[in-house]
């Protein structure tokens, strides 16, 4: 079966709401979010558009209701004047709006327990369309809402669920309310499933050549990629039977590269295979200001491996902070391989690891010479046996180059523990 006739049995379509998004105030995480949830159902965004606060909520939406099966709205729930999506979606699908006292109670008893004044407007919240089922929200006020497709007999309208626009309170909900309502929307299994590969530090032309033709003529199968610093995503779309053929040629290709087939960072397979081996980490940093540390102490159980970081920015500091030999910083520079190498060094004994990282380099966009230009970089990996530093050149942007070194480190320890 052709694929884009597999996937296209519903239309889900997403509008996001709020003038602060195109005014680019906040940035906008709901379509990633929502995307991988919904996919488990057998279901994918197809298309996305965003409108201020105001009458294109409701243009946009009657120029929906005609091509999709479900709609995902996002903001304008809240208590202010510019918080007017329940009252448009209501006008539009001809529906009065009722107080529910319910919601209205648990408005007052939320503000009261965390000493906020009451103001009139906060009621808004509690106003609910005629017949729309109320999605509880456990870590804000402004309730979500699902209205069933035609609810209203005499108006056509898609299945329609309206979100709060805050993630922290979306996404909670999405997980808890929408996705049961999901279920019972979409009839039987998903026809077609979606597998990933996440490869570190290999860049996404050489994936290509490696994958993509052989992929590309297994009948059935959509392959695309997702390329950040230092990282490349391989998804592979289709039916189960054709997914087990393209999954063979990924890893025949690939292999080892892979560092995970789920949704885990690199830092987080780290501290996952530092923990079944009970071995620990050091990390002593100069040109990525603690970035290391920082992706590290993002994992949660990282206090299990993680035991001391290092900022060694000025070369005083690593020569106080790690005994780097000074003779060796005035004879061969900060940035070299024996600094690296000393500092990795130098951070595993005086934390008393099993490994130790280092980065030193420069990061731009001055500071760099003939023999260094900016971009150069050095990185060390010091264990009990033996200590390797790769000399890389990463000429980029600060925060970019940073987010390149990272992954380097990250790419050459794993290598060590799954070899």
């Amino acid at each position: 079966m052709d694929v884009e006739r597999l996937l296209l049995f519903m239309r889900a379509v997403l509008l996001n709401t709020g003038t602060e998004l195109l005014a680019g105030d906040v940035h906008d995480t709901h379509l990633a979010f929502i995307a991988r949830e919904i996919f488990s159902v057998g279901l994918r965004i197809e298309e996305r558009r965003t409108v201020g606060d105001g009458p294109a909520i409701g243009e946009t939406l009657q120029d929906l209701f005609p091509h999709a099966e479900i709609i995902f709205v996002t903001g304008g729930l809240g208590p202010t004047s510019d918080d007017i999506t329940r009252d448009v979606v209501a006008a539009l699908l001809g529906l009065k709006l009722q107080e529910n006292a319910e919601l209205l109670a648990s408005l007052k008893a939320r503000l009261k327990a965390r000493r906020i004044k009451w103001v009139s407007s906060i009621a808004r919240q509690a106003l609910v369309p005629e017949g729309a089922q109320i999605l509880p929200n456990e870590n804000g006020s402004a309730s979500g809402l699902y209205l069933k497709a035609d609810i209203n007999p005499k108006i056509r309208s898609p299945h329609i669920f309206l979100l709060p626009g805050p993630p922290r309170e979306l996404q909670p909900m999405f997980r808890d309310s929408v996705m049961s309502i999901l279920r019972s929307i979409v009839k039987g299994p998903p026809k077609f499933e979606r597998r990933f590969y996440k490869i570190a530090y290999m860049g996404e032309s050489l994936i290509e050549e490696a994958i993509g033709k052989k992929i590309l003529a297994i009948p059935g199968v959509e392959l695309g990629y997702c390329a950040r610093p230092g990282e490349v995503d391989v998804r592979i779309i289709g039916d189960r039977a054709a997914l087990d053929q393209a999954d063979r040629v990924v890893r025949s290709q690939l292999g080892d590269s892979i560092f995970t087939i789920g949704d885990e960072t690199l830092e987080e397979v780290l501290v996952k295979l530092l923990t079944a081996k009970k071995q620990t980490l050091a990390i002593a940093e100069s040109c990525t200001g603690g970035l290391l540390a920082n992706r590290i102490t993002n994992v949660a159980g990282a206090s299990a491996v993680l035991l001391a970081g290092y900022i060694c920015y000025a070369n005083e500091a690593k020569i106080d902070m790690l005994g780097v030999d000074p003779k060796l910083i005035k004879e061969q520079g900060a940035v070299s391989e024996q600094v690296a190498r000393a500092m990795a060094e130098g951070a595993r004994k005086r934390a008393g690891s099993t490994y130790a990282f280092a980065t030193t380099g420069v990061a731009g966009p001055s500071g760099g010479s003939r023999e260094k230009p900016v971009g150069t970089v050095y990185v060390a990996l010091a264990s009990e046996r033996e200590t390797k530093v790769k000399k890389l050149f990463f000429p980029s942007d600060r925060e970019t180059f940073k987010q390149l070194v990272a992954q380097a480190a990250f790419e050459m320890l794993r290598r060590k523990l799954i070899s």
